[in-house]
């Protein structure tokens, strides 16, 4: 994917087209071709000839990497200028491929599709801001509503409003407030896509020490959200504490993104603010994909693949989800849609690590399942697959010293903690060899926790795998057992 914006030019590639994508090369070149678009009517000569040069370094990165699928998108600055067109036909030179020019609708509707493929089950309203413009669209689920576009990116507003803050307030608020499609915002989550709202909510994560460095699906309060977009709008961005965290480029337009995401909360009152790293290019690609393909969850997908690169194994992981399927249907315990995909996940993620020393397995697990590119699960969601792999090698005691338990719910921490005592039998009785667990069931019965050891498996009893049995009865109030087991 090349994507010719108002603020930058970019180049991401992957690995192959399907429902998880995996990036493998991700460059990107600040051209501001959107900078003086609504003053002059023209593309600034300086930022064409920095994209048509970022253009051609693209075209010689994609014959090195060997890439013979390539699409190219261009925006509102392209779209806005009078020269625009003039520039496209070099930027085809350059690049080597025909070049899409989207529409406003058709790049809010591209928006959309990408944050329904990256945020499970997205209920509000998607924002794109670039730096021309920013568009709107309702996504509930599967479905999105009819898009609109506003003149109201950062660079837009900048120039519209002389850089005066003041007067961008009035532009933004006159604009937001004469769109309907925010009117159903109400208690709902505003999606916010784009690079000034991504460094916006980076500062915003730095400043409150959050746990997790990850920016996809990182969610703020919408009244905490208004209010350091408050304070973005009136203090000097160079003042700001980890500003370094933002590129030197980006940080002029910081204030005029938060004038937007402030007057998009006082007009529609969401709930919260999420940031989506998924918009127009991931948008294009999920839209390319068999409705089968997506429908699949890339979650499950995304896991299953590293297991497949990482684990000792590959496929263990599979007769670990039936294996603990069983346990839990006969336990009794009711287990959310939710909470079964993640508990399939981290069943799936549970040996990443295995080749670390064993001092440093439960570290590693943690860093790279808080740190993979994994989409449509939320934070509480990622810190429950990275506890489930540390305790899982560390045992129950090590829980304590995690910065991200902070982000589960109580409900979420007792899932974790029996999941992974669940997975430290597993993993005890079977060597994370396949074959052992469908032949050794565990189940619940009878205020019995009865783990079944057929004839041809009764040596691997030990007094250390009824001790780990019995820490998994414990969680479940039960009593535990080993007991010989008919042939499966």
């Amino acid at each position: 994917m090349v994507d010719i914006g108002s603020n930058s030019v970019r180049l991401v590639a992957y690995a192959a087209l399907e429902r998880a994508l995996t990036p493998i090369f991700n460059e990107k070149v600040m051209c501001g071709l959107g900078r003086g678009v609504v003053t002059t009517g023209r593309l600034p000569e300086d930022a064409m000839r920095k994209a048509l040069q970022a253009l051609r370094r693209f075209r010689a990165l994609c014959e090195i990497m060997e890439i013979c699928d390539v699409e190219v998108i261009a925006t509102a600055a392209a779209r806005d200028a009078v020269n625009g067109a003039a520039f496209l036909d070099g930027a085809r030179a350059a690049i080597g491929h025909e070049i899409s020019l989207l529409s406003g609708g058709r790049e809010a509707e591209l928006s959309a599709l990408g944050v329904m493929s990256a945020i499970h089950e997205p209920d509000g309203v998607v924002g794109d801001l670039g730096g021309g413009s920013l568009e709107l669209i309702e996504v509930h689920g599967g479905s999105m509503g009819r898009g609109v576009t506003l003149p109201l990116g950062g660079l837009a507003l900048m120039d519209a409003s002389s850089r005066s803050t003041r007067h961008a307030v009035r532009i933004a608020r006159k604009a937001i407030e004469e769109t309907q499609t925010l009117a159903k915002l109400r208690g709902r989550a505003f999606y916010a896509v784009g690079g000034t709202w991504r460094a916006l909510a980076r500062l915003h994560m730095r400043q409150h020490n959050y746990p997790l460095d990850v920016m996809h699906n990182y969610r703020i309060p919408a009244d905490d959200a208004a209010e350091f977009a408050n304070l973005l709008e009136r203090v000097d961005s160079e003042a700001l504490a980890d500003i370094a965290s933002v590129s030197a480029a980006r940080r002029p337009l910081l204030a005029y993104g938060a004038i937007v995401l402030d007057e998009v909360i006082r007009r529609a009152k969401p709930k919260e603010v999420v940031i989506s790293a998924a918009g127009v290019r991931e948008g294009l690609l999920f839209e390319r994909l068999s409705e089968e393909a997506r429908a699949a969850d890339p979650l499950v997908l995304a896991a299953r693949e590293l297991e497949q690169a990482m684990a000792r194994a590959p496929g263990y992981g599979d007769e670990l989800v039936a294996w603990t399927d069983a346990l839990i249907a006969s336990s009794g315990l009711d287990e959310t849609r939710e909470e079964t995909r993640l508990r399939h996940a981290a069943c799936l993620l549970s040996d990443v690590s295995w080749r670390a020393h064993p001092d440093y397995r439960a570290s590693q697990s943690m860093n790279v399942i808080t740190n993979s590119a994994f989409v449509a699960v939320d934070h509480p969601g990622r810190a429950f697959l990275a506890l489930v792999a540390v305790l899982r090698h560390a045992g129950p005691d090590s829980e304590g010293a995690l910065p991200v338990r902070g982000l589960l719910t109580t409900r979420l921490l007792e899932r974790a903690r029996l999941l992974s005592a669940a997975l430290r039998v597993a993993y005890l009785l079977s060597a994370a060899m396949p074959g052992v667990l469908p032949r050794t069931p565990l189940r619940m019965g009878d205020g019995r926790l009865a783990l079944g050891l057929p004839d041809e498996f009764a040596e691997l009893a030990s007094e250390r795998l009824t001790s780990r049995t019995k820490a998994l009865a414990r969680l479940l109030g039960a009593e535990a057992a080993i007991e010989a087991a008919a042939p499966v």
